[in-house]
């Protein structure tokens, strides 16, 4: 039978509260003393009881995180910085994945806060929620931090990638490449492929370029968009006005476009040219490897966690939007062409 705090204060020879001041850190104990009840629970092998703690100090030391997917590597990576910064201040994390479904994400929210979970972090949640105002009526609540491409609306604090100026970044590097023929692949119902999709319209735009090609591949934060992207560009790419470049709103997208290029006998990045966004492992695992956005996903992540529990800990509710710089990595998959 594992052992309790009466059973501490006995070996300790003090009261239950001196031993519960030591846990809780709350009260000043005598150094002696201290050192007496520090010694009885490790001799004894003591584990304080978490819930039982969290009742009294209505604090659970737990994170919220909510993702779109777990098998598009980007989450994944942001999710782990989250956990590193976490644990080394004393918190713990609850991972939920809503599947792009905007409705599972708002349960998903409220279930966390029912768990009594001291603040939440979500990654990229779903526009539809975004704009009608769900996260503002729920950052007046709890601690809460939105992981976005841009900082969109008032009431909330966000930590962002700059994915604004990551896109520009990608486009005018096409440009430079001579490409004007630049198809554009997103999916589904995200903040982020909609800021992607308006600057790839402006460029346009801007260029004089009449070449507008916009494919949409469904849900695009798990592996399954591979395999549908695939098979929308098999079919695609066997026209006859075919692109020069492709612009992929994330890696996961950007290997479906080389695998049916494979497919279809079609060289990258002789033929067509390719960039993915996101900057996962995956873009030095493709062949050829696959030039990139970095959003600096770990760096987006350690600010996450930080922001968050110093709203938890300082009842600060000042309002931040924190934006972080992107990089253009530059590897195989983009080639100049001749005009």
């Amino acid at each position: 039978m594992s052992a309790t705090i009466n059973d501490v204060a006995k070996e300790a020879g003090v009261s239950i509260t001196t031993v519960s001041r030591v846990l809780n850190n709350n009260y000043p104990v005598k150094k002696e003393t201290r050192i007496k009840i520090e010694n009885a629970i490790k001799k004894l092998n003591y584990k304080p009881n978490a819930m039982a703690r969290s009742l009294i100090t209505k604090k659970t030391s737990t994170l919220g995180i909510i993702v779109p997917g777990i098998t598009n590597l980007f989450f994944p990576t942001i999710v782990e910085a989250i956990e590193d910064v976490s644990k080394s201040l004393g918190y713990s994390i609850l991972l939920c994945n809503t599947r792009g479904n905007k409705d599972e994400e708002i349960s998903l929210v409220e279930q966390l806060i029912s768990k009594q979970v001291d603040g939440i972090i979500i990654i990229d949640p779903n526009s539809d929620n975004l704009k009608k105002g769900f996260y503002d009526k729920i950052s007046n609540n709890i601690p809460l931090i939105i992981v976005s491409g841009e900082p969109y609306g008032l009431n909330c604090s966000f930590v962002c990638y700059d994915e604004k100026i990551g896109t520009m970044e990608a486009f005018e590097y096409l440009l430079s490449l001579n490409h004007k023929k630049i198809a554009f692949i997103r999916g589904n119902k995200s903040f982020s492929y909609d800021i992607k999709e308006k600057i790839y319209k402006q460029i346009l735009k801007d260029n004089n370029l009449n070449y507008e090609k916009i494919i949409n591949v469904g849900e695009g934060n798990t592996i399954e968009v591979v395999e549908k992207t695939e098979k929308i560009m098999e079919k695609f790419l066997i026209c006859k006005d075919k692109p020069t470049a492709i612009f992929a709103c994330n890696d996961l997208m950007a290997v479906g476009v080389i695998n049916a290029c494979n497919k279809l006998k079609i060289k990258i990045p002789k033929e067509i040219s390719l960039i993915g966004f996101d900057n996962t492992m995956l873009s030095n695992i493709t062949q050829p490897k696959l030039t990139t956005i970095d959003l600096n996903m770990k760096e987006v992540g350690h600010i996450s966690a930080k922001e968050v529990i110093n709203l938890i800990e300082n009842k600060n509710e000042e309002r931040k939007k924190i934006i972080l710089n992107t990089k253009l990595v530059i590897k195989e998959s983009t080639e100049k062409i001749n005009i």
